[in-house]
């Protein structure tokens, strides 16, 4: 690393980078617009973005069908779906600890996102629980956001890497399956074959069922 040249300050960033423009700069907004709330509708898929009290951080990713995913309860505050997981629940114990949270919202095929910022909270039980029922099942708990800022972000990003164009898709390249990244470094004491087995066509029956 003695030949690197590290960033040290915002003055050097800056003189790499150069500032936003006018538009850039003034794009946040604090409360949702019609669009926003289209955007939520139609979007299957999130990150959630975490810091614990001592900066460690995590992102997780959130996904349901389109309009499962995530309640907008009013122009300032939205609430997230949790269904059964891995239950480490990493990001949530960050969220008991520091409530800054990131959000960023996919449309599949779309290279724009929304993007939000806030203050989360865990949530139990509440009314609004019944807009959040997928195939019969209530969350098992809700992120509750209360916005400071939204704004949308442009497309390079998926544009460079190429994410939403089939032919540049190649998931059985280099990287194992998942049944042997499992058995690699997740031991279990199963078996690559009762991996793939678990991994299989099966493994979607059980999205919102308790593991």
């Amino acid at each position: 690393m003695s030949d690197w040249t590290e960033i040290g300050d915002e003055a050097a960033l800056v003189e790499i980078l150069g500032e936003p423009n006018e538009r850039a700069r003034n794009k946040e907004r604090t409360a949702l617009t019609e669009i926003d709330r289209a955007w939520l509708a139609a979007s299957p898929f999130c990150l959630l973005s975490t810091a614990a009290a001592d900066g460690t951080c995590d992102v997780s990713p959130k996904g349901d069908p389109a309009g499962g995913l995530v309640h907008v309860l009013d122009d300032s505050t939205i609430a997230i779906a949790e269904r059964p997981g891995n239950r480490r629940a990493d990001g949530y114990r960050n969220i008991l600890a520091n409530p800054h949270v990131g959000l960023v919202f996919l449309i599949p095929g779309r290279g724009d996102t929304l993007r939000i910022n806030g203050r989360a909270r865990l949530v139990s039980a509440a009314p609004f629980f019944d807009a959040l029922v997928v195939k019969g099942h209530r969350p098992q708990l809700a992120v509750v956001v209360e916005i400071e800022q939204v704004f949308f972000h442009c497309s390079k990003a998926f544009l460079r890497s190429r994410l939403w164009e089939p032919e540049a898709w190649d998931p059985d390249g280099v990287v194992p399956r998942r049944a042997v990244i499992a058995a690699e470094l997740e031991p279990s004491g199963k078996t690559v074959a009762e991996l793939d087995e678990y991994y299989g066509p099966g493994y979607a029956e059980g999205l919102y069922e308790q593991c």
